[in-house]
């Protein structure tokens, strides 16, 4: 099987080319390297330097022949979607649209999205499932709405099969270390946590600790983006035995508090990392987690790595590698 995974030199997408290639698919890697690095590009996979603005060279690319494209290319960061609106619509509709149409015009039947439970907004009951009213609390979670709402129009219209997958926050790395680009200008806060470990930033931020939670800070759904890889490999899969479109979220059903994560970092790194803790930010709430049952029942997938150790210890390997590199060099 031909996959072409666009946005696969990025944090995720390198995840999933790897994992796609181990299990034998024929894999090709379209970026622009805007956020995505040549280091998380592997020499078993192809690679086309483009960038989903240029409708006629993805058009091209696409008629080589693929069975599926997996879609990671977008911008993510929810507070600079508030701030930049026009980078996002143009990054992300305007861009999916343009691979919607290519894939389209390339005849190829299915398409599994990176799309996010940010589509859900404030949580009405946890975990939040597939039934929770779809209310976006920022633009960039309304973006992933609009590209779910345009998927099941394409389905339903030109027959492009396709599997949208929701989640909050991808953390970790591979846990045989083969990924070792970095996210550029993390704001995620197992990241933000590695780069003050390392000592590129001072210290920590924890946004409040006096929520209704065990230790007060808030709680999150954190997947180890290997999990996360392995979703996308089913997920296609599933397309492929039973072509039917759907969507499902990935999440841990648990949780991991700011606090249980530094705490986890400060043992495994033998790091100080040092935190202030300050007021909570307008709009966080107390605990979000996404029910991963209908992924479960659907896939058969459901989190192996995602718990505060693996994520913190892979993560740290990748960090104190890269950064080890870094000193070696003359």
């Amino acid at each position: 099987m031909n996959v072409l995974v666009i946005g696969g030199a990025g944090y995720i997408g390198s995840h999933v080319a790897r994992f796609f290639a181990d299990r034998g698919l024929k894999v090709d890697v379209l970026d622009n390297l805007s956020t995505g690095t040549r280091e998380n590009l592997f020499s078993d996979c192809g690679f086309f330097e483009e960038d989903i603005l240029n409708y006629r060279a993805i058009v091209a690319i696409m008629q080589r022949g693929y069975d599926a494209v997996v879609h990671l290319a977008a911008a993510k960061a929810a507070g600079e979607s508030m701030i930049r609106p026009e980078k996002y619509a143009i990054q992300n509709l305007t861009g999916t649209i343009s691979i919607l149409n290519a894939a389209c015009e390339a005849k190829i039947p299915r398409l599994v999205f990176s799309s996010s439970a940010a589509i859900y907004g404030e949580p009405k009951y946890l975990p939040i499932d597939e039934a929770h009213p779809k209310d976006p609390a920022n633009f960039y979670g309304f973006t992933k709405l609009e590209i779910e709402r345009c998927l099941e129009w394409y389905d339903r219209l030109k027959g492009l099969k396709f599997a949208a997958l929701r989640y909050f926050n991808a953390a970790g790395y591979d846990p045989e270390g083969r990924v070792h680009g970095l996210e550029r200008n993390p704001a995620n806060l197992v990241p933000v946590i590695m780069e003050v470990a390392v000592g590129l930033r001072p210290h920590l931020e924890v946004f409040g600790t006096d929520y209704s939670t065990p230790d007060g800070s808030g709680v999150r759904d954190y997947i180890h983006v290997t999990d996360l890889a392995e979703a996308h490999y089913a997920a296609l899969m599933h397309l492929v035995e039973e072509p039917g479109s759907f969507a499902v979220n990935l999440g841990s059903e648990r949780g991991l508090s700011v606090l249980e994560i530094l705490d986890t970092a400060r043992r495994i790194t033998g790091r100080p990392i040092p935190a202030v803790m300050t007021g909570r930010r307008p709009g966080d709430p107390a605990k979000l987690v996404a029910s991963s049952a209908a992924a479960k029942k659907l896939l058969g997938w459901e989190a192996k790595y995602s718990d505060a150790e693996t994520i913190i210890a892979t993560s740290w390997r990748a960090y104190a590698q890269h950064f080890a590199h870094e000193r070696e060099r003359p």
